[in-house]
Formats: structure tokens, C-alpha cells, sequence
């Protein structure tokens, strides 16, 4: 008995002593690269078999017997390292040459995967590259930067979206936008516009922009997913790409306080710039207009519009009962010093109507971590006074992420992102569309940029003209005429990791996040749109031909009478958008004897939004007298028979569920082989199970060649002239939620039109009847992709080329009427694409105190659309209306009237549907009959890209960036018409015009029309809009910009120590300078800058001073 009780007491005893002689080791390993953790990094204790991969944050726990460890961390690719184990190491992994081709870390948002097992075609730009100083919307950096992002600036003000494209169109009737993901989160727009309508100018387009609250400061990365085998794990949301944006997060060991201030000065436009008469050129134009009768005493006073002759013939008729004289003796020699002194006047709208003032972003940030937590936190404040009068913006933004690691196995990770933005512009109402005559106008548009270019120069900025039979000012219409815009977004986003197993992590994320905005807009009681609502109603010259007055019809023999005699209007719209989403994965990595390597995810997603928005348009609210509202009985009656819907809400919700799994296979990092599948479902489509759920999936694989122990042979006889080879393919089915979204039938309300005003009623009528088999837009993708490295990987190349089948795309269907409806929305369309993209990035020059760089990026893409039954009619293919879609060309093409010389009059003269050479006789809305006109090309870009050069000496950086677009055509201006005023400014065209017999031989201007001829023609505008839509007035959209030139100084660490700062830069920035090359048709019209009027301002050239410090 004793004998054996010894046993167990030495047993006991050597059991603690083993368990006391154990070692445990731990720590994260960085890529020394970009300092990102390498996942599946093997980790082994010399000389034992012991030892973990990588997880997926690169860390690593080893528990040993032997008592003073030493570890060997190896990686594919990296250079093997040997050091002495410890608690909480930090080990840097170096590639095996002197530079690797790409960054190691693909972040898509919903996992992580190192680079070199990546299959698919994807893009990371660090924040710091990518960023344009003093431009507070992040995504304008993307453009040029990234192979195959096609970034088009169609509106410069603040809260537009640009127009992006990743590899070009993928559906008809959609948006062809790519999903914006931040932190793992789909960031869902407040309002569905469309890319074609981002350059409409229209009200809406302010809000348009989902990360218009992100300060461009607190982001860390952009990582654009491409092709199918990169989106696929997002399924069916992303079918146009996906740009995922990654914050910055607090790093342990590292506690910092950071300042970033921009100071922005922007400069004037300048008339040197556009192809706009001066008052010596518009006077002569005048003269002749004055000889055609357009410029009569009796036209002007009582017209509706007026410079300024109808100025000068108010002084003449203007008696002053003071002084017993009228305003302007009725004599030749003072009308004649008049003009002559409106001849000189020369006014500089842009000077008086745009600012240099100084716009200013203040960034304040805090950076701190440890082992068990880190936290990063900022407050930024931006603040434009307004490049423009009446428009000015204020945002402000806050951040705070942390993560706290509660155990070896559990971390939190807690995420919160605010903004809220206080903007001013001014007034306007939206775009309309002319069938009959094909005009394009805006009512009451007094944007200041088109009130520059299209308004006469010869007049006094501070005179009182008239538009709309009312008085008319710019400076008082911007201060009298404009819209508020408020919008808040906020979101709540938590992250739950936990590892219950070795090579297992289960990860669950949620979010809650909230948008709202509201558009005001203010017309005050003595702006020109409330005053043209009872102007002329005394005097019988006027009343009669005032659209805005209303004549009773149950009165015969009555009067035009104002509804409005009194105030202005107020127009309230207000969107929100509440999303609430949920995620949760499991994830297994492991890596076997260094050899074979495993990846798989496998998780489900929920998510759901609700859109909500108000219209509310009311009338007489008196602003000079506490907003009382005063309406007659007259506007009720008015708005009745016309069925004015005044109040109006909408109410939409989308709810989606979807399940997804991910599996990865490497054998020695050489060959790699990759599947995703996803099942997604939505409530916004048919109720049949096959079309309301769809599942998508990859194939894909890449072989590494350069792991091959016969390369690494190969490139060290041949002094590494090729270090690096990888080739990529991938074939995948990913879908997109369709435009339409009538699963049920769509019921609205309305007014109902009866023959008496006392007879209307509201009625909810049945809009669309339920499109039971509507399902998702699809696209199936091969992608083969090509990585080279050269001399040492100083020389690096990644190629791409892809082919597309995009079916079951959006269209018409013609159907037998049954329920009322005709033609319906369908899954029938269908387009191909393919192209090509290309990155070489050179390591020019690399020493201790010069460094050049250049980064190359190309990108060509062509799309035709193979099947659809187009609703376009000649209108809409004549201008980029985005219903110019035609099957059997490529996605938004340009069609133009073929225009064929002018008469003996000076009228243009086209061919018409029917083969005819006529003036007026064309119909804008014939939808049949089409051959006749001719194609000019795409409207959108096919070939796009930018390049980049940075020198370093010492200190000092200076960095060139060149963009550059082309394959795609403009149409010029509409600048012609049948009429003019003499208010309007001309292009210095007009000074070739037709002005007589004979000049239809050498000319191809149109002449200025007598009234004559515009009373003996009804459809003499037509003739004029023709010619605006002709092939006459066609550019190449092509160009290159010298897009931003930079130069910073960073100062010695020991000079700015000595007064408590680690670091401190200074730097010159200036963005948009100039166009080295674009059509000469464009006569200063910027390529990009669609016109529209509205909210639209172009991006401005500006010169940016940055300051950065961190203490």
C-alpha cells in the first residue's frame, strides 16, 4: 500500500512539474508591405512538430515543454523568419525579393483573404493615395486610380454622386451603380436616382450621394471588387461591383492625437474659358435682331420676358411726377448713348456671381490600443461659405470605433458613425421635356453657372429686368429663391468574434443605422416665381397671355385673376431611409504541414429597409408677415379641375434574406482553387419561389507560378527579369434586384378629373397589376487575369479581360390588355459586354534620398445590347435622356438628326422619319420609324484611366496625376432657337450665322429668324431644336486632365520634437487645373459637366494648403 501511494505522489508531482515546465508563446504577425496581419502564416517551435497557423488576425497562441522556444515563421512568398519566443510578439514578415507585386489582405467586407490565394479581380487603393485634398466627396479620388472604375464628374456640387461604373453597364433600365459597403455595412441609398438622372441638376440629386457623410479622413482603404468571383459571396446585390471602404481603427501599442486642417481657394470661372459673345459682339447681334422686328417697343413691354431694350423703353415710358421728366427723353441720340454705353459694359457675371472664399475642413482625431483594447475616435467640422451666391454647406462628422478583446477567444468590436449637413442652393424645380417641339427646359432656373453663360453681358447686374411678365433680378431671385437641405445619418454597428475551437471563428455583426433629409424650398413673396403669379392682372396687355393667372371657366366673359395675391410658396420634401441588418459566419482556416492550406465561411445575412417621403407643396405662406397662409377661393377651384396633388407620401420597404458558404483550397500556395455559393431572396419580387429567390455562385481558381521551385530556378539564372507570375480565371453567376418591384399590384391615389370643377374626387385607381414571375437581373462572367512582377518585382503588371452575358435584364413586353395594361415590365432584355483593364506600377528610381514611382491605369470596356423592346422615341435618343437605348448598340448611345444645310432663309434643314429633307416637318415623338437617324456613338466611355507619377527627395514629395477618357460622344449645348430675348447671351458662333442669300454655301450657323417668319411658322421651333439634336452639334467626349498636382514637406522628426510633435507636413494641392486635351468643338464646355441647370456647378479649380500634425 505504501509502495503504490508513493506512485501516485511522484506521478502528481511530476505532472506538476511538467505542467510548470511549459511555455506558452504568442503574438500577431504584419506584412511588412502594409502592415496588415498575414493570415495562415505557419508558426512552429524549432525543432519540434509543435506549432498553429495564422488566424485571421494574424494572431497566434503555442502552448511548449520546451523551455526557452524558438519559433520559425514562414509564409508563401515571404521570407522566413526565426525568432525567440515570448508573450505578445510582434514578428514582420518581408517578401522574399525586394518588393511584392500586391498588397497582402483583400477586405470584402464580409471576410478577409490573403491576397496571394485571391481568385477573383479586385483593386485596393490606400486612403492616402487615393485622397484629393480640399474635395470633400471621398469617392472623386477613385477616378484614374483603379483599372476598370469609370468615374464621371456630370455635377461638381456637394451632395452629388458622380457617376460610377466598375467595368461598364450592367443593366438597361437599372443604375448600374456598384455597392458601397463601409465596415461590412451595404449602405443604402435615401432616394433611388438614377446614373442618368446624377446629371439632371434636379433637387433631388443633393441627397443622391449614400457617403456624403464620411470624412475623408477617417478612412484607412477603398477595395473595389470586379469580377464575379470577387462579388460573388454578395450574390444578388452585386452584379455592378462592389467598392468596399474600410475606417480606421486603433492600433495596440500606438496612442497618437492627429490634426488635419484644408484650406481650399477656388477659383472664378472666366469668360476666356467659354465661347460666349462680349457686349460688343452682342450689341451687333442685337442690331440685327432689332432690324427682324424682335426688339419692338410694344413686344418687349408687354412680353414676358426683357433685357435690355425692353429696360431702355421702360426709362422712355417711365414719367417722374417730381421732376416732371421721364426716365429716358424719347430721342434717337439718347437711346443711341444708352446702348452704346450697355455696348461697354462688359459685365462680368461670374465675377459677381461666384466667390473665391475660403473653404475650410478641420479633422481632429485620437489613436490608442493595447493588447486588450484599442479605440479610435474623430470629430471633423467642414465648412464651404458658397463658391456660388445662395450656397453654402456646413457637415460635420464623428467616428468612434473600438474593439476590446475580453478574452483569448472573445472580442467586441463597436462602431458608431454620425453626420449631419446644413446646406443651402439655390431654387429650382425639376427638368421637363417638350415632346412635340423636343425642348429642354427648366422653369424659374436661376443657376448661377447658366445664368453666366446664357445671360447677355451688355446688361446692368444691378437693374431690374423682367422674366415671366415680372420683375426680374439674379441677385434677388438667389436671395429670394432658394433650398434649405438638412440631412442626419447615423449608425450603430456591433461585432461579436468568438473562437471556441482552434482554426474556428464564429463572427456575428449587426447594425442600425438612420437617414433623414428634408429639401425646403423657399420662394419668397418678391421673388420672380411668386410675382409671376399675379403679374399683369391689371393690365389687360398682359393678363391675358400670363399662363400663371387663371381664368374661371364656369364664368363666362371673366377676367385672369391671381390665385396667388399675396406670398410665396413653400415646397417640403423629405426622405429617410432606416436599415437594420444582421450577419453571422463561421469561418475554419488551418494550414497542414505548410503545405495545404484550407479556407471556408459559411453564414446568413438579414436585411431590411424602410423608405419613407413626404411632398408637401403649399402656396401664399407670407413671408413678410409671420408665414400666415392666405389663399382664395379661386386657387382650390384652380387646383381641383387641374387635379393638383399638393400633399402626397410614399412608403416603400425591402426585406431580404440570404445564405452563403465559401470554400478555398491551396497546395503550397502554387494552385489554388476556389467556390461560393449564395441563395438570396427578396419581397420586392415575384411570389413564385423561382423568382423570388435565386442562387448564385463562383468557380474559380489561380496558379502562383512563381512558387514553383522551377521558376525560383529559372529567375535567379535570369537575375529575376520575371520574379512573378500568376494567372487567374473565374466563371460566376451573380444577379442584381430588379427596377421594377410590382410582386403585388400597385394601387395609388389620385385626383379624379371630372368636366366641373365641383365634380373632382380623390380615387385609388390600380397603377400596375402584379407581375408574379418578375425576378433578378442576372449575369454570368469569365474572367482571365494575368500577374506579372519584373527585375525584382520593381516592375509590376496585373491584366484582366472579361467577357459578360447580362439576361433576364429589365424591359418592355407587349401584352393583350388585359387589366388595362398594354406593354408591362419584363425579364426580356439582354447584353453582352467584354474588355479589357491594366495596371503597371514601376519603381523608377529608389534610393535613401530620391524615390519616382508611376502608376499606369487602363480600362476598356464595349457593351451592345442584344435584346429589348425599346420605348425610345426620337427625343429620347437624340439627347442623353437615359431612355436613348436601341437594340443592337451599345448601352446609352447618341443618336442625331441628320442635318443637311441650311435653306435660302437660313433655317436649318434635316431629314426626316421619312426619308425627307424638311425644316419643321419632323415628329419628335415617332418611335417607329428611326433608321433615318444616324449613330454618333456612346454616351458613356469606353476607354478610361489615369497616370501617376511620385518623386521623393528627402523631405519633399511631389506627386503629378494625369486622368484621361475617351471612345464616348457629346451633344453640344442647346443653344439655338427660333426666338431669342434680349436678355440672352450667344455663343461666338453667332458671328457666323447666316445673314444672307447665299451665306447658306459657307455656313452652316442658322440665322437669327425675322418675326416674320416665326408668326408665319407655328413649328418654326422645331426646325431649331432639330438643329440642336443635329448631327451638326456633336463633340468627341474624349480628354485628358491634368487632374491634381501636389508637393508636400514633411518635417524632421528632431526639429518638431523639440516642441512636443512626432509629426508635422505640409501640403500645396492643386486639383482641376487645366484639360491638356479635349474636342475643339467643346469651345470651353468641360467634357465631364453635363449643363443642366438646377443645383449643377461644375468642380472647380482650386488650390488646396493641408496641415498636418500628430503629437
Amino acid at each position: 500500500m505504501g509502495k503504490r501511494l508513493s506512485l501516485v505522489l511522484a506521478s502528481l508531482f511530476l505532472s506538476i512539474g511538467m505542467a510548470l515546465a511549459q511555455t506558452t508563446v504568442s503574438g500577431t504577425v504584419y506584412s511588412s508591405e502594409d502592415n496588415e496581419p498575414v493570415i495562415g502564416a505557419s508558426v512552429v517551435v524549432q525543432g519540434t512538430k509543435v506549432g498553429e497557423a495564422t488566424d485571421i488576425d494574424g494572431k497566434f497562441t503555442i502552448t511548449t515543454d520546451v523551455s526557452n522556444p524558438v519559433l520559425v515563421i514562414s509564409y508563401i512568398g515571404m521570407k522566413t523568419q526565426t525568432v525567440k519566443g515570448g508573450a505578445n510578439l510582434k514578428i514582420v514578415l518581408k517578401p522574399e525579393q525586394d518588393a511584392h507585386t500586391l498588397e497582402d489582405v483583400v477586405v470584402t467586407g464580409i471576410m478577409k483573404q490573403d491576397k496571394r490565394l485571391f481568385t477573383g479581380a479586385t483593386t485596393k487603393v490606400d486612403a492616402d493615395k487615393a485622397r484629393l485634398d480640399g474635395i470633400a466627396d471621398v469617392t472623386r479620388g477613385l477616378e484614374g486610380r483603379i483599372a476598370g472604375v469609370q468615374l464621371e464628374n456630370v455635377s461638381g456640387t456637394f451632395g452629388t454622386a458622380p457617376k460610377i461604373r466598375v467595368r461598364g453597364a450592367t443593366s438597361i433600365y437599372g443604375s448600374s451603380s456598384p455597392l458601397w459597403v463601409v465596415d461590412g455595412v451595404i449602405m443604402e441609398d435615401a432616394v433611388k436616382v438614377s446614373a442618368d438622372d446624377l446629371s439632371s441638376g434636379d433637387a433631388t440629386t443633393l441627397i443622391s450621394n449614400a457617403i456624403a457623410g464620411l470624412n475623408p479622413d477617417d478612412i484607412e482603404s477603398f477595395q473595389v471588387l470586379k469580377d464575379g468571383s470577387a462579388t460573388s459571396i454578395y450574390g444578388a446585390r452585386a452584379m455592378a461591383g462592389v467598392v468596399v471602404i474600410t475606417t480606421k481603427k486603433g492600433r495596440a501599442g500606438r496612442s497618437s492625437i492627429n490634426y488635419t486642417g484644408e484650406f481650399s481657394y477656388r477659383l472664378k470661372p472666366s469668360y476666356s474659358n467659354y465661347n460666349i459673345c462680349n457686349s460688343q459682339e452682342q450689341m451687333g447681334i442685337y442690331k440685327e435682331m432689332a432690324a427682324k422686328g424682335w426688339l419692338e417697343m410694344a413686344s418687349l413691354v408687354n412680353g414676358s420676358t426683357s433685357g435690355l431694350y425692353g429696360k431702355m423703353y421702360n426709362e422712355i415710358d417711365t414719367y417722374n411726377k417730381t421732376n416732371g421728366q421721364f426716365g429716358l427723353p424719347y430721342t434717337q441720340s439718347a437711346m443711341n448713348a444708352y446702348l452704346q454705353q450697355a455696348e461697354l459694359r462688359n459685365t462680368d457675371w461670374f465675377d459677381l456671381l461666384f466667390h473665391n472664399n475660403l473653404t475650410q475642413n478641420h479633422s481632429v482625431s485620437v489613436s490608442t490600443g493595447t493588447d486588450k483594447a484599442n479605440l479610435y475616435a474623430s470629430l471633423s467640422a467642414y465648412n464651404d461659405p458658397g463658391w456660388t451666391d445662395d450656397s453654402k454647406v456646413e457637415r460635420y462628422t464623428g467616428v468612434m470605433n473600438a474593439s476590446f478583446n475580453l478574452s483569448k477567444t472573445l472580442s467586441v468590436t463597436l462602431r458608431t458613425n454620425a453626420s449631419y449637413r446644413k446646406q443651402r442652393a439655390p431654387g429650382t424645380l425639376n427638368q421637363s421635356v417638350d415632346p412635340v417641339s423636343g425642348e429642354v427646359s427648366r422653369d424659374f432656373d436661376i443657376n448661377p453657372f447658366s445664368y453666366s453663360l446664357n445671360t447677355s453681358r451688355t446688361l446692368d447686374p444691378y437693374g431690374t429686368y423682367k422674366r415671366n411678365y415680372a420683375s426680374f433680378n439674379i441677385f434677388n431671385e438667389l436671395a429670394n429663391n432658394y433650398i434649405d437641405i438638412n440631412v442626419h445619418d447615423i449608425k450603430f454597428q456591433g461585432e461579436l468574434t468568438w473562437k471556441p475551437l482552434k482554426h474556428v471563428e464564429v463572427n456575428v455583426l449587426g447594425d442600425y443605422r438612420t437617414m433623414r433629409s428634408s429639401r425646403e424650398h423657399i420662394v419668397m413673396n418678391h421673388s420672380n416665381q411668386a410675382e409671376a403669379y399675379r403679374a399683369g392682372v391689371d393690365d389687360p396687355n398682359v393678363m391675358y397671355s400670363n399662363s400663371f393667372l387663371y381664368t374661371d371657366p364656369d364664368q363666362p366673359n371673366s377676367l385672369p385673376v391671381s390665385v396667388m395675391p399675396t406670398g410665396g410658396i413653400n415646397i417640403m420634401d423629405e426622405n429617410s431611409v432606416t436599415q437594420l441588418d444582421f450577419r453571422g459566419t463561421v469561418r475554419y482556416d488551418n494550414t497542414w504541414n505548410d503545405t495545404h492550406i484550407f479556407n471556408a465561411l459559411a453564414g446568413m445575412e438579414a436585411n431590411r429597409a424602410d423608405y419613407d417621403s413626404r411632398h408637401d407643396a403649399e402656396y401664399g405662406i407670407d413671408y413678410d408677415n409671420s408665414r400666415l397662409q392666405s389663399l382664395p377661393t379661386a386657387f382650390y377651384k384652380q387646383a381641383k379641375e387641374e387635379g393638383l396633388e399638393r400633399v402626397y407620401y410614399n412608403k416603400s420597404w425591402n426585406r431580404r434574406l440570404a445564405y452563403f458558404a465559401f470554400l478555398s483550397y491551396s497546395y503550397k500556395g502554387r494552385y489554388t482553387f476556389s467556390v461560393t455559393g449564395r441563395y438570396d431572396g427578396s419581397n420586392q419580387l415575384g411570389k413564385s419561389n423561382n423568382a423570388r429567390w435565386l442562387p448564385t455562385w463562383n468557380l474559380s481558381g489561380a496558379w502562383n507560378a512563381h512558387e514553383e521551385e522551377w521558376f525560383k530556378e529559372w529567375a535567379a539564372k535570369h537575375n529575376y527579369w520575371l520574379s512573378h507570375g500568376t494567372l487567374r480565371l473565374s466563371y460566376s453567376l451573380v444577379g442584381e434586384q430588379t427596377t421594377a418591384s410590382n410582386a403585388l399590384p400597385i394601387y395609388r391615389s389620385g385626383i379624379k378629373w371630372r368636366p366641373q370643377g365641383d365634380q373632382q374626387e380623390s380615387y385609388i385607381y390600380l397603377s400596375q397589376l402584379a407581375n408574379s414571375d418578375l425576378t433578378y437581373e442576372k449575369k454570368k462572367e469569365f474572367n482571365i487575369g494575368y500577374d506579372f512582377g519584373f527585375f525584382n518585382n520593381r516592375i509590376n503588371l496585373t491584366t484582366d479581360w472579361y467577357w459578360r452575358n447580362n439576361y433576364d435584364l429589365m424591359g418592355y413586353v407587349n401584352t393583350q390588355g388585359a387589366g388595362g395594361e398594354i406593354r408591362k415590365f419584363a425579364n426580356v432584355a439582354s447584353m453582352r459586354s467584354h474588355g479589357v483593364e491594366a495596371t503597371l506600377s514601376t519603381r523608377n528610381i529608389q534610393s535613401k534620398d530620391f524615390d519616382w514611382t508611376t502608376d499606369l491605369t487602363f480600362a476598356y470596356t464595349k457593351t451592345t445590347i442584344k435584346d429589348v423592346l425599346s420605348q425610345a422615341n426620337v427625343i429620347n435618343l437624340v439627347y442623353n435622356s437615359g431612355a436613348n437605348i436601341r437594340k443592337g448598340y451599345p448601352h446609352r448611345s447618341l443618336f442625331s438628326i441628320p442635318f443637311v444645310g441650311l435653306n435660302d432663309e437660313g433655317i436649318p434643314q434635316v431629314i426626316n422619319e421619312n426619308g425627307e429633307v424638311t425644316t419643321t416637318d419632323l415628329n419628335f415623338q415617332e418611335f417607329q420609324k428611326l433608321d433615318f437617324l444616324k449613330y454618333e456613338g456612346p454616351t458613356e466611355p469606353t476607354t478610361n484611366g489615369g497616370l501617376n507619377n511620385t518623386l521623393r527627395w528627402k523631405n519633399w514629395r511631389l506627386n503629378v496625376f494625369i486622368t484621361y477618357s475617351f471612345g464616348n460622344k457629346l451633344r453640344l449645348d442647346p443653344v439655338f432657337s427660333s426666338s431669342y430675348s434680349d436678355m440672352s447671351a450667344m455663343p461666338k458662333e453667332f458671328k457666323n450665322r447666316w445673314v444672307m442669300p447665299g451665306d447658306e454655301k459657307v455656313t452652316t450657323i442658322p440665322a437669327i429668324a425675322s418675326v416674320r417668319q416665326y408668326y408665319n411658322d407655328n413649328s418654326l421651333s422645331v426646325a431649331y431644336n432639330a438643329y440642336n439634336y443635329s448631327s451638326a452639334r456633336v463633340a468627341d467626349g474624349g480628354f485628358i486632365r491634368m487632374k491634381d498636382i501636389s508637393l508636400t514637406y514633411d518635417f524632421s522628426p528632431k526639429l518638431i520634437n523639440k516642441i512636443g510633435l512626432n509629426t508635422c507636413s505640409l501640403k500645396l494641392d492643386a486639383t482641376n487645373l487645366f484639360l491638356i486635351y479635349a474636342d475643339d468643338k467643346l469651345n470651353g464646355q468641360d467634357p465631364e459637366f453635363v449643363n443642366s441647370g438646377g443645383v449643377a456647378t461644375p468642380l472647380s479649380k482650386q488650390f488646396t494648403l493641408t496641415v498636418r500634425l500628430g503629437l
